[in-house]
């Protein structure tokens, strides 16, 4: 067996002896599936598997992209270090993770928030269904484009498609005009003050003008490109706008889609191009299940085998089995019972890990919780469940000893007793004649019943008779007859000297 993977005979190397289990995780009814491998493991690979995908297909050729790579390589090298012992090394990649984590949110929040708009799927009910007015006129915008491309007049000219480009397209200004050859001259003729930016197509109209797009940091451009292209092909990157872009030195026309810059040689291309790309969604079509499953197989089957390296390493200690002590708690006592007793106090617990990054069960606070609400008078035996642990998630009882505890509980009642003052020593010369009273002289109790009918008075704290002075209060509190037994009284008694023919009268 290779070094970090799961053993497949997990019962035989926790020392347990073969039997039938009743673990829920151990045993799928109805799944076929290799001992060391559950039904939760395989739909824990595949949804992390689409996420990353997801998350790679939305950030490739961005920056953004090149930061996660380098995360992922730290990350490896924490897993690795980890593996080997080396505390200092990973201690230290541990704590840099946080602070990576921090500095990628604050530097990349514009590609976050839109990827998260991307993920969101209620964008499809709340979005605005841009129904596309454009298409009557892409004949009219590709042929002033051609038409600039001719002048050498430099242009860039933005589709906007399902996904918001307010965050995208920066210091426009409104015109929400109609689309006509002649507006789009005016916008980019040089030296008009509209000229040095992006025009915004959106919802058949000319929204905006002279936006400041964000650039690629894509390493691979030819050095050629200006910074036209590059913004262009920057707004792909990060959304789904196709954007077309006149070249002012080489009098080309190209589209930039999904972070990719196709040249054009003639306009009716260039019509095809925008009419694929710009329909509604009903009238795309779909691609079939298989399509989309085969389609970028290798990226898919990258991220497949990343996910499945990384679960072998995070579940490496599965299997592992350890015996821990855990204190009983008794909760959930019907009102009209009172607890007299339970045994045992503690009891022990083996916890199975499935995952190392789950913590060692000696930091953890196990305790078995068991709920008594359906007990009744006298003596009962309640047995212990393994739901009775509150355990993080990657862990599981494996076994309890002993598998219950016995309770006894009795009635409870109420009574009222007399207050006994207890006295030690004797009271000063010339107070003979006096005795010490409490007031009240009575308090209510309530335990079980069993000890209520024994308890005659309840005594209050020592009082030392030799220091009483005429005249003087003090206050005292009472003292618990039994255990069991509470005395429903929270302010202490007063005392005092009395004369004893005022206690008769």
């Amino acid at each position: 067996m290779r070094p970090g993977l799961p053993c497949r005979i997990a019962p035989h190397r926790s020392g347990r002896r073969n039997r039938p289990s009743t673990n829920p995780v151990e045993k799928q009814k109805g799944i076929d599936v290799p001992s060391f491998l559950r039904i939760q493991d395989i739909a824990d690979i595949l949804i992390m598997t689409l996420l990353l995908y997801q998350l790679y297909s939305w950030f490739r050729r961005t920056r953004a992209m090149q930061v996660l790579l380098g995360l992922g390589v730290v990350t490896v090298i924490y897993f690795v270090t980890r593996f080997l012992g080396l505390y200092m090394t990973s201690w230290v990649l541990q704590e840099l993770g946080t602070v990576l984590i921090v500095l990628i949110i604050v530097v990349f929040q514009a590609e976050i928030r839109q990827a998260l708009y991307r993920f969101s799927l209620m964008r499809h009910f709340f979005g605005s269904r841009q129904e596309t007015q454009q298409l009557s006129r892409f004949q009219e915008i590709v042929d002033t484009l051609f038409s600039l491309a001719k002048k050498r007049t430099g242009a860039i000219v933005v589709f906007q498609r399902s996904e918001s480009l307010v965050d995208q397209m920066l210091n426009g200004v409104s015109l929400n005009c109609e689309i006509t050859p002649q507006i789009l001259e005016a916008i980019f003729y040089d030296g008009a003050p509209l000229h040095d930016g992006a025009a915004l197509i959106r919802e058949g109209k000319i929204a905006l003008a002279s936006c400041h797009l964000p650039l690629s940091q894509n390493p691979e451009l030819p050095q050629f490109y200006g910074t036209r292209h590059r913004a262009a092909l920057g707004l792909s990157e990060r959304t789904d706008a196709v954007v077309a872009v006149v070249s002012e030195e080489r009098g080309e026309v190209s589209l930039a889609v999904g972070g990719e810059l196709h040249r054009l040689s003639s306009a009716g291309e260039l019509v095809a191009l925008l009419e694929e790309l710009i329909l509604p969604e009903k009238e795309k079509p779909r691609e079939s299940l298989r399509q989309r499953f085969f389609s970028n197989l290798l990226p898919k089957t990258a991220v497949l085998l990343i996910v499945i390296a990384f679960w072998a390493l995070i579940t490496s200690r599965q299997g592992a089995i350890a015996t821990v002590t855990a204190p009983v708690r008794l909760h959930g006592i019907p009102q009209g019972l009172v607890l007299l007793r339970s045994s045992p106090e503690e009891v022990e617990v083996q916890v199975k890990s499935f995952s190392s990054l789950t913590p060692t069960p000696a930091k953890l606070d196990i305790a078995a919780d068991i709920d008594l609400s359906e007990v009744r008078e006298g003596a009962a035996i309640v047995r212990i469940r393994n739901s009775d642990f509150k355990l993080p998630s990657g862990m599981v009882v494996g076994s309890v000893n002993p598998s219950s505890i016995r309770i006894v509980t009795e009635k409870k009642v109420r009574k009222t007793v007399p207050v006994r003052v207890a006295l030690r020593g004797r009271l000063p010369r010339g107070l003979g004649a006096y005795r010490v009273v409490a007031s009240p002289d009575t308090v209510e109790v309530e335990g079980p019943s069993g000890q209520i009918s024994k308890l005659e008075a309840v005594a209050t704290e020592e009082v030392d008779a030799s220091k009483l002075v005429k005249g003087k209060e003090y206050q005292k509190n009472l003292l618990p007859p039994y255990k069991n037994v509470t005395i429903l009284r929270d302010e202490p008694l007063v005392l005092k000297l009395v004369s004893r023919r005022a206690v008769h009268q």
